[in-house]
């Protein structure tokens, strides 16, 4: 189908990045954005489990799952859905393009000392590694217990610390009051549906399954626009650096060049974390580059943000 793109403003993005964030989309393959601003016209279905995107004209999508009205800004597209941590109401935006969540620097800070044994981590492994932003390593993260999002509840929400001032930037263009955002890493078993017309989002579950996410090489890369990936950082895991440093380890600036001889440069940021992930305990053999010399780190898988004590309980039962 034809989606006319008159008013939207067109950025050309530079090949050589001005900063971390203004490549159109670092470690990925696309070449267009569609902001919400366009599919707020449109029925739109994003199926996580069946790799699918849907979008049509008002009401030619069957939607399917629990629903609930939600706030859409209508200058820009941008959706916010009520709901509530701690029995507390919030609203959080839905934004299917992050593949990490995020909360407000308060209310993380709230929960964080309200909750001390919570699983919480320092540095921006895995999804959480969004954009390789110079600031990714000292990135705050937390596993929440429970987050009612519109009608369904989420258990185990990995979320990201949002600086105060990125936060004040985001909740401007929200239009409104919100807490922060739920991404993608939170919806990965859902069918998404987005009926703009009546500002309603469904939720419909496609899998019980939980991948896991943060069952990888505890580093934190940035995709460069030649196709390379350099380390920003390594992960600490039991207050010791997740991966060998030093001379004869890893050292921020490196390049990861291959992981167990699959060529890392090329690929998406998600392949790399493929490649990266599996089991905890598992072995890695990472080629590193430094000044035009290559030679073999060999780094073991860590679980990064372990499950809280109650869904381990929960999992053994089943």
């Amino acid at each position: 189908m034809k989606i006319p793109l008159g008013g939207v403003k067109e950025a050309k993005i530079p090949l050589k990045p001005v900063n971390a964030a203004s490549v159109l989309a670092a470690g990925m393959d696309a070449e267009i954005n569609l902001p919400s601003s366009i599919l707020r016209h449109y029925d739109v279905l994003v199926d996580f489990p069946g790799h699918r995107f849907s979008i049509g004209a008002p009401g030619t999508i069957r939607f399917r799952g629990p629903s609930g009205k939600v706030q859409i800004n209508p200058e820009n597209g941008l959706i916010q859905v009520p709901g509530q941590i701690e029995k507390k109401k919030y609203n959080l935006a839905l934004d299917l393009g992050a593949s990490i969540s995020f909360l407000s620097e308060e209310l993380f800070a709230k929960l964080a000392a309200a909750h001390p044994d919570s699983p919480r981590m320092t540095g921006a492994v895995g999804s959480a590694n969004m954009w390789g932003l110079d600031e990714e390593p000292k990135w705050k993260l937390m596993r929440v217990d429970r987050v009612q999002y519109g009608p369904i509840f989420l258990a185990n929400v990995a979320l990201v610390e949002f600086p105060k001032d990125r936060m004040e930037f985001f909740e401007k263009r929200a239009g409104m009051p919100t807490a922060g955002l739920l991404g993608s890493n939170a919806l990965l078993n859902y069918r998404v549906g987005l009926d703009y017309a009546h500002s309603t989002v469904y939720f419909e579950i496609g899998r019980m399954f939980n991948f896991p996410d943060f069952d990888v090489i505890g580093l934190i890369l940035r995709p460069e626009d030649d196709g390379r990936f350099t380390i920003l950082g390594v992960a600490e895991h039991e207050g010791m650096p997740s991966v060998p440093p030093g001379p004869d380890g890893v050292q921020t600036g490196d390049h990861l060049v291959a992981v167990d001889g699959i060529p890392a440069a090329g690929s998406t940021m998600g392949q790399v974390w493929a490649m990266l992930g599996g089991t905890p305990g598992q072995e890695r053999r990472l080629m590193i580059e430094r000044g035009g010399r290559q030679f073999a780190v060999a780094a073991r898988i860590q679980h990064f943000l372990a499950e809280l004590p109650d869904e381990r309980d929960r999992q053994k039962k089943k």
